[in-house]
């Protein structure tokens, strides 16, 4: 019973005392009694979130709540209280197979409520372990329809499959799966160790190939300088000039350089340059 049928039992009950200390007619507190636990016994009350189903005589008569409803003892039964707050069922598949064949344990966890209290009441003897056993049921498909790539990659896309795919079998029941979620895709640790060895197989390659067009990249940078200081002599004795101030810079070095070089280098050279250089007109 209730706190509010157990107050108005004990209210009766008090009542009734009452009309024997007075000294009444006997049948009054019986009378009182009888009624006390008439409404004992058919009041109710329902959570906000309860859904009673009240049967008659075996057939669906109502449901109700949330709040206090009333039955007719002995003719209402109240079957079923269906909670439609939202639950959560925690399912796995244990050494499923994927499309490629690999064997893997997967956990997920689905979140759903019931929508429809008689649906659920009177289409299901439990809808609880039910809607558990889909969820397995439909994980164990899911697994089987997909590459091991897609299911470590594409979480939400496998969480959007297993919705709609449970979603439609309780639909009838009256349940509705609000989302999916897998937790963890676990696979053997020798397959762990072989996609290792790949993944870094596959960044060793990507690094080659990305130093290999650098390597590409740079040579063609100097064929074009070396076609650009074989039309002006200048540029590259210039050049040249530039890397024997760069290397001498530095106090006590000691440099060695080519013979040719120094020929380039040589007064006479410097002044041809310098005088070919003094006849080409200003911008």
């Amino acid at each position: 019973m209730n706190p509010i049928s157990v107050l108005i039992l004990f209210l009766f009950l008090i009542a009734a005392g009452v009309t024997v200390g007075l000294h009444m007619s006997p049948v009054l507190p019986v009378i009182l009694v009888l009624i006390g636990f008439y409404f004992a016994f058919a009041l109710k009350m329902a959570q906000q979130w309860d859904r009673a189903v009240v049967l008659r005589l075996g057939k669906l008569h109502a449901v109700r709540g949330p709040g206090l409803f009333f039955l007719v003892p002995i003719v209402d039964q109240v079957t079923t209280w269906i909670d439609q707050r939202i639950r959560t069922s925690e399912f796995s598949a244990e050494q499923a197979l994927t499309r490629d064949t690999v064997p893997v344990n997967v956990d997920a966890i689905v979140f759903w409520m019931v929508h429809d209290a008689e649906r659920a009441a009177l289409e299901i003897a439990d809808y609880n372990s039910a809607v558990q056993r889909v969820a397995q049921t439909s994980l164990r498909e899911t697994i089987g329809s997909s590459l091991l790539s897609d299911l470590l990659a594409d979480r939400k896309e496998a969480d959007a499959a297993l919705k709609e795919t449970i979603g439609a079998k309780t639909a009838e029941w009256g349940v509705t799966v609000n989302s999916v979620e897998i937790r963890d895709v676990a696979i053997p640790a020798n397959l762990q160790d072989a996609m290792s060895r790949q993944a870094q197989a596959e960044r060793e390659k990507q690094a080659r190939v990305t130093l290999g067009a650098a390597e590409e990249e740079v040579a063609q940078k100097f064929v074009n300088a070396a076609k650009l200081y074989a039309q002006n002599p200048e540029a590259l004795q210039l050049r040249a000039m530039n890397i024997i101030y760069e290397t001498t810079k530095e106090r006590g070095a000691t440099i060695l350089m080519p013979s040719s070089m120094v020929d380039a280098m040589n007064p006479g050279s410097a002044a041809a340059l310098l005088n070919r250089l003094s006849k080409i007109p200003p911008e």
